[in-house]
């Protein structure tokens, strides 16, 4: 355990960001998986539009630095394409 003040404080802040870097990766997976979803039932309307709250959560999470950018850059490429190719 840390003994020092601001040890003591870096743990905490620590604790914060972990469970708030949890909560908006798991977010992020069920707005994908929705999608995906979407996708596979062959319902693209609905699909395009979660994929705009796909984008602002990828676009969120990578400005937290909960994902790295690129990542969220490959990832909204590869939404993009497969909605592309299903309609």
């Amino acid at each position: 355990m840390p003994r020092r003040k601001s040890s003591i404080k870096r743990t905490r802040a620590d604790k914060k960001k972990h469970y708030r870097n949890l909560k908006v990766k798991r977010q992020l997976k069920d707005t994908l998986k929705k999608f995906q979803a979407l996708l596979s039932a062959k319902n693209v309307t609905e699909a395009k539009k979660l994929l705009q709250k796909a984008f602002s959560q990828l676009d969120k999470a990578a400005k937290k630095e909960v994902i790295h950018p690129r990542t969220a850059d490959r990832k909204k490429s590869r939404l993009a394409l497969r909605i592309s190719k299903t309609a």
